[in-house]
């Protein structure tokens, strides 16, 4: 199955003003990537092939590239993809305990989704947030501070069509294929929508500026 010629004229259009951003085509194969999963709900054949196609790359090339990185996914994730964090300080902090009693809530495990596709779970190595461990993400937005009641009740809401809002951020929670095709780097015009530090990751700022510090000149 290829795309429609509409899908491929979209994509194709999007592609060429992405391209445009690097001296060379090639380099543009990482945001091509998350273009057609945008499309998809993952890096589908007719995603590699357009890629590789669009780029003068082998499809070798590009099925090399897209199975290395974790954010592109072999299979349709759900509309809300949900990572949990089990790396050390979230893991210390209960992410262990909520990945263990969400997959049996759920019922199923990593990189699995749920059958109505609603939700899909990855355990996440480093969410880069440990200031509010445990953390989860939903399509990469920050859930902060999480238990194992909170964290099914996060999923329930999901699947349940609520409305359900960030930590930080945005006051708005994208899907899936709409988070990829930021990634691609086409803007939802919501990146400075809400904050993006608070509380604990300023803590340092702030015994700074008391004390009177300054970054050496």
């Amino acid at each position: 199955m290829t795309y429609s010629p509409e899908v491929r004229e979209r994509l194709e259009t999007d592609a060429k003003e992405i391209i445009g951003r690097y001296p060379k085509a090639r380099s543009a194969l990482l945001p091509l990537l998350h273009l057609v999963q945008s499309e998809d709900g993952y890096v589908s054949d007719d995603g590699h092939e357009f890629c590789a196609e669009i780029l003068g790359l082998s499809k070798a090339e590009v099925v090399g590239v897209s199975t290395f990185y974790t954010m592109y996914k072999r299979k349709p994730a759900g509309e809300y993809h949900v990572g949990v964090c089990i790396n050390t300080l979230c893991a210390v902090m209960g992410g262990d305990q909520i990945w263990s009693e969400l997959t049996e809530h759920m019922g199923i495990g990593a990189d699995e989704t749920t059958p109505d596709g609603k939700v899909s779970l990855e355990r996440i190595e480093c969410n880069a947030a440990c200031d509010f461990a445990p953390v989860m993400t939903v399509n990469w937005e920050f859930f902060d501070n999480q238990t194992p009641a909170s964290a099914k009740q996060l999923v329930d809401d999901l699947r349940d069509g609520a409305n359900v809002l960030p930590t930080r951020g945005p006051k708005k929670l994208c899907s899936f294929k709409d988070a990829s095709r930021i990634l691609a780097g086409i803007p939802d015009d919501l990146a400075g929508d809400g904050p993006s530090a608070v509380g604990p990751s300023l803590e340092g700022l702030r015994i700074a500026k008391a004390n009177g510090w300054e970054a050496p000149k």
